[in-house]
């Protein structure tokens, strides 16, 4: 009886979890989209804002596997993701120079401000959504 308790109360608890992440990343989503991004854009401009090059122009990027361990979701689903991302102009491709079938992608300057225009509202969503 008490395994089956505790058992309950861990799939309540993981219920509850997922129930905060729909719910967060609805909010996310309806926030950025005056930015022209959803949640998932965002999270791969946010990964890709956090390296830099030895100039510390950002533009070292990093490897979609990298990315995609990062941002959980398939690599399919990122390889889409990364395609409209470079279609807007926010993200380059390039190939990787250790490792010719690499792929390394990049912000572009207009990723880098779309992302610096972005990141307060999704910051000030999290806060509101996740303290208190």
């Amino acid at each position: 009886m008490a395994a089956k308790k505790a058992e309950q109360a861990l799939v309540t608890q993981w219920r509850h979890i997922l129930a905060l992440h729909a719910r967060v990343q609805c909010e996310v989503d309806r926030a950025l989209h005056g930015h022209g991004l959803c949640g998932s854009d965002f999270e791969v401009l946010d990964v890709l804002a956090g390296t830099r090059d030895e100039d510390g122009s950002g533009a070292c990027g990093y490897r979609v596997q990298q990315i995609s361990e990062r941002v959980h979701l398939s690599q399919s689903a990122l390889s889409r993701l990364v395609a409209r991302l470079e279609k807007d102009g926010l993200v380059e491709r390039s190939m990787c120079p250790e490792d010719r079938r690499g792929v390394r992608v990049a912000l572009t300057s207009k990723g880098r401000d779309r992302h610096g225009a972005a990141l307060p509202v999704q910051r000030e969503v999290l806060h509101r959504m996740l303290t208190g």
